[in-house]
């Protein structure tokens, strides 16, 4: 939450509040116009996003394995079957059928086009879903370059398909293995913070909606909520709790992005401390909170003049901002106001 700070209070025996001195001997502080913000503050844990299984299709056997935490990008080997390199390809489409000229046309015909292209082969093809004799010129190129035979066809088991650039979170398979099922796990080479958000506060986590991040050893950054989720979990509970604290602890789920991923260094899995905008006030007059005096059942703020004169001004209180309040009086931008000595 917002740091609410210290409220002095300045009061004779009987409750009400003295007249302030005519001659200021404290320090003072400036009057602000500023942008205010309310923060609430929520753990959460930050780890790499998303969880795939890499599978290998080959009568052969495996003879080279990555390592976990490698990354694995656009046409670099996921794992080598007989001595033969099998590259990563992006896309959605899992290789279900050769692809070589002659076949019917379809999107696995382009998802091929299109990685062929971003690898540096025929950049004289027409990226669209038939296969012609520029794409089996460019196939062969390809092919050449991995020193495997050229003969124009791709088939089931010569590359693995995923999204984008993967990083490997465990090597499942052994050298010597044959070069089937699951080889290893990976998840993506970008990091998002999991927080479980209470029910009660979900209003304060929108989709597209500006975060800050506070990650091991005080390092601040900024982040993004990129998804809210609907399914909600119920709190902990034991033999002790009351009835109906499950549904009232319930949380959902809040998925924040780095602004910048490189922010976190080479974090994985470590808590990080999210901060949601609950308000947002634009354009106002703020004080230090120390600056607040207790004034019966309000609050007010001993004014400096130039010349050193004080007068007492009653004052509003809004938003707290850190170290910093937001006020409404007979204030304006510039003016000093009394603050304790530190």
């Amino acid at each position: 939450m917002g740091s609410a700070g210290a409220v002095y209070a300045v009061q004779h025996d009987d409750g009400t509040t003295p007249q302030a001195e005519q001659q200021s001997s404290l320090p003072t502080k400036s009057v602000v116009r500023t942008d205010v913000v309310n923060t609430t503050e929520i753990d959460g844990a930050l780890s790499y996003r998303g969880s795939y299984t890499v599978l290998a299709e080959s009568s052969g056997r495996l003879t080279w394995l990555p390592g976990s935490g490698d990354v694995i990008r656009q046409g670099k080997r996921v794992f080598e079957v007989n001595g033969r390199a099998v590259p990563l390809f992006y896309g959605s489409v899992p290789l279900w059928r050769e692809l070589k000229l002659g076949m019917s046309d379809g999107r696995d015909v382009l998802q091929l086009e299109r990685n062929l292209q971003a690898l540096g082969y025929g950049s004289y093809l027409t990226v669209d879903q038939t296969f012609s004799t520029a794409t089996r010129t460019a196939v062969k190129a390809w092919q050449d370059a991995l020193n495997v035979t050229e003969n124009g066809v791709v088939k089931p088991g010569d590359v693995v398909v995923q999204r984008k650039a993967i990083r490997v979170t465990e090597v499942k398979a052994l050298l010597g293995a044959p070069a089937s099922g699951n080889v290893l796990t990976a998840s993506s080479t970008e990091r998002r913070i999991t927080v479980d958000v209470p029910v009660s506060d979900q209003d304060i986590a929108k989709k597209g909606a500006k975060v800050r991040v506070t990650l091991p050893g005080k390092k601040t950054t900024e982040g993004h909520i990129v998804a809210v989720g609907k399914v909600a979990t119920a709190g902990t509970s034991n033999s002790q709790s009351q009835t109906g604290q499950g549904t009232q602890d319930a949380t959902i789920p809040v998925y924040i992005e780095l602004d910048k991923q490189s922010s976190a260094g080479d974090l994985d899995r470590a808590p990080a401390t999210v901060g949601f905008t609950s308000t947002e006030h634009k354009n106002v007059l703020t004080v230090p909170i120390n600056a607040l005096l207790a004034a019966g059942s309000g609050y007010r703020v001993i004014v400096v003049s130039a010349q050193g004169e004080t007068r007492s001004v009653r004052v509003e209180l809004g938003i707290f901002d850190g170290d910093d309040v937001e006020v409404k009086g007979d204030l304006r931008e510039g003016m000093k106001v009394q603050v304790p000595r530190s």
